[in-house]
């Protein structure tokens, strides 16, 4: 159910909620909280859908504000939406004139009691979230400084004016290269030499990886720009090779750790609904972001060598990997000569086997030959014999034949 209403005030929108609720077989609320989205005009379709994305993890009220300050007089426009496809409530403001340097005066009467509240900018924020008006509100502050040009935030204000509860998305896409690179160092424990983080030029959450592994590692860490997408390598070095996780096509990586075959992991680019609702998961304050911007501010003021690998770390790493590589080949190539060997040997002893044989059929074959040939001529010498005893009977019969004539 849609509900347009112009000229209007917060008691006005709230009865529209109920009213909307009433129509569409709910009126009671089952939302965990309060999302407030500040936005523009030209962007506030795509942060709306992505906020009641998540609202289908959590549901919840979604109230956008699109601030027109001006010299006009203060109005305030609403469009209240319940059902077609939203999991909670959502009310798009526009406040018009003076109002809109008070959104607060609006947005606090349609806040859900007795639940937290989730304030984000999709266009970066204010430099501290905590001293802006609705971030006084919020119990979680979100900001996302890629959404900005390059240099309109400054991470070094973020710090000084940090509170609890408040984040960024540019630190919420590291949680799975953050989650990974811990892994590696559980699966193989070893001392790191030095580190590099490679991505697109101007991208703020290479900026904080940086940071975050130059504050836990204790090692220089170098920042190298690509043609992206995102975050393209984060690389590790070690005696014995690099423990690498490279993504050049911004979805699918390769996990990389010594002495083990490459592996392939899915990591994709998330969407702000997928950001958004890793932050509403967690309410509580992020210490470790907290101490990153700490070592981020620590960082800028390192000198350069503590920000890039020697070549000498690179040699003696790119040796290890050879020397790796030629040690595995060595033992493959000892684990294959018995497999080879026996493999001779069965074809020699099969060969021997199928000389043997064909020698036995030959002296079987002659054996036979002998004996029919022997047979043969015995039988024509039986012939013979009694062709010869025939003639000699013929002749004794003719010659008494031929006696008794004469007598």
């Amino acid at each position: 159910m849609i509900i347009d209403l112009t000229g209007t005030t917060s008691s006005g929108i709230a009865s529209a909620l109920l009213k909307a609720r009433r129509s569409a077989g709910s009126p009671a609320m089952g939302m965990v909280g309060t999302i407030v989205v500040v936005v523009d005009e030209a962007s506030h379709h795509d942060a709306m859908k992505a906020a009641n994305e998540a609202g289908r993890e959590h549901p919840s009220r979604v109230l956008v504000a699109i601030l027109r300050p001006g010299r006009g007089a203060s109005s305030l426009d609403a469009e209240v939406r319940v059902g077609e496809g939203v999991p909670g409530e959502a009310v798009l403001l526009r406040l018009h004139g003076e109002l809109a340097r008070v959104p607060e005066s609006v947005i606090t009467p349609l806040l859900l009691p007795d639940s937290p509240v989730i304030v984000w900018w999709p266009g970066g924020g204010p430099k501290v979230p905590a001293e802006d008006p609705l971030g006084r509100l919020a119990r979680r502050r979100v900001t996302d400084a890629a959404s900005g040009r390059r240099g309109t935030v400054d991470f070094t204000v973020r710090a000084e004016g940090y509170a609890p509860g408040d984040t960024d998305f540019a630190w919420t896409r590291l949680t799975p290269w953050r989650a990974l690179m811990a892994a590696a160092l559980d699966q193989y424990p070893t001392k790191v030499l030095a580190a590099e983080v490679v991505s697109a030029k101007g991208n703020p959450s290479a900026d904080l990886m940086a940071a975050w592994l130059q504050c836990r590692l204790g090692v220089p860490v170098e920042h190298k720009n690509s043609r992206g997408p995102g975050i393209t390598a984060v690389r590790m070095f070690t005696s014995s090779g690099a423990i690498a996780l490279t993504r050049p096509d911004g979805s699918v990586a390769t996990f990389t750790i010594p002495g083990a075959p490459d592996r392939p992991v899915a990591l994709k680019r998330r969407t702000p609904s997928e950001l958004l609702s890793e932050e509403l998961r967690r309410l509580d304050p992020d210490d470790v972001y907290a101490k990153t911007l700490a070592c981020m501010v620590e960082r800028e003021n390192m000198p350069a060598s503590a920000k890039t690998v020697s070549e000498t770390q690179r040699r003696s790493t790119q040796a290890a990997v050879s020397k790796a590589a030629a040690k595995t080949a060595a033992v493959a190539g000892k684990a294959a000569s018995p497999e080879l060997a026996a493999k001779a040997d069965g074809k020699k002893a099969s060969a021997a086997k199928k000389a043997a044989a064909k020698k036995t059929t030959a002296k079987k074959t002659a054996k036979s030959s002998s004996a029919a040939r022997a047979t043969g001529t015995r039988s024509t010498a039986k012939k013979a014999a009694g062709k010869a005893a025939a003639k000699k009977t013929t002749a004794k019969k003719t010659a008494g034949k031929r006696v008794a004539g004469r007598s």
